[in-house]
């Protein structure tokens, strides 16, 4: 795999949260202007959360989720973006007490007709605890060769160390998925060196790893990549604010870095949009932007 000079690769993107507002009035006519407005304003990292909720919860059947697919797709494809892992939050399908396998079926279809290549990861709640997550590393295990191409946990960091999933991150890589882990995004750099300690091979957020010398070291020297999301960072308040975000400082310490969008709907942003601000705000060079979409198919999980 390997980008044209414009093309780009996403691989920190949640479907859940990238359901713009006029799909969701796709898939719920009744819903108004305002109403979708007010359940997504938030101004904090719960309060995002709770914006995360609420869509989800708009998302009843399986063809709900089928047309968030596709408007994304759409997006997607329009940007540039022609590889993308997206993340599901199977946790929110089996707290909401829907049946995962028709949602997974109505994606794997939506996915086999977009102009872009498409993989999945399946990702469960970590607050919920290793046993809740049982089912989600089973269910991402039986799709490896159906577009599932690795196993995530979110949710609150702080509330879910990801030493917990230490056994099932290993049972999940003898079943041959790829490991990925949210961290370093609310918490602090320990939070990383735990995800690392289970095996995670790409880093979703880490931006706090720049409290912590050695492991910008270590995440250099293992080539260990960065999913950074710029603006999602800022309107979380997982950074003070734009000036203060690490990402130029994680770049010059040689870490591995990867833009996303995250959550675009729900944070209005685009990742034509993510690049411009990386240029504008904090500096990098066309070259340089160059070689961080390179990084995108560099660290996909297909790739390797």
């Amino acid at each position: 795999m390997g980008p044209s000079p414009e093309s780009r690769a996403e691989l920190h993107l949640h479907l859940e949260g990238s359901v713009e507002p006029e799909t969701l009035r796709e898939i719920n006519p009744s819903l108004s202007d305002s109403e979708i407005a007010a359940a997504f304003a938030h101004t904090d990292f719960d309060g995002f959360i709770q914006s995360f909720i609420w869509v989800n919860r708009q998302l009843q059947r399986p063809e709900h989720y089928a047309i968030a697919a596709r408007r994304l797709f759409e997006r997607l494809d329009a940007e540039h973006v022609t590889y993308t892992e997206v993340t599901l939050s199977v946790g929110t399908v089996l707290w909401k007490g829907q049946d995962f396998p028709p949602i997974y079926d109505a994606l794997q279809r939506e996915a086999s007709r977009a102009k872009i290549q498409v993989r999945w990861i399946l990702d469960a709640i970590r607050q919920f605890g290793p046993e809740a997550a049982k089912p989600i590393f089973d269910m991402a295990a039986e799709r490896v060769n159906d577009g599932a191409v690795a196993i995530g946990i979110g949710g609150t960091e702080s509330k879910g160390p990801a030493i917990w999933f230490k056994d099932l991150y290993r049972e999940a890589r003898d079943r041959g998925l790829r490991l990925t882990a949210h961290a370093g995004e609310t918490c602090g750099a320990e939070s990383v060196w735990q995800a690392l300690e289970i095996g995670a091979e790409r880093i979703g957020h880490g931006i706090h790893s720049i409290e912590d010398p050695r492991l910008l070291e270590h995440l250099r020297d293992h080539r260990i990549p960065l999913e950074v999301c710029i603006t999602s960072n800022v309107c979380t308040g997982a950074v003070a604010s734009l000036k203060d975000h690490p990402v130029r400082r994680l770049f010059d310490a040689g870490v591995p870095i990867i833009l996303n969008t995250d959550d675009p709907a729900l944070f209005r942003c685009t990742m034509t949009g993510e690049f411009d601000l990386a240029a504008r705000e904090f500096g990098f060079t066309a070259d340089e932007l160059t070689a961080i979409a390179q990084n995108g198919f560099r660290y996909a999980f297909a790739a390797r």
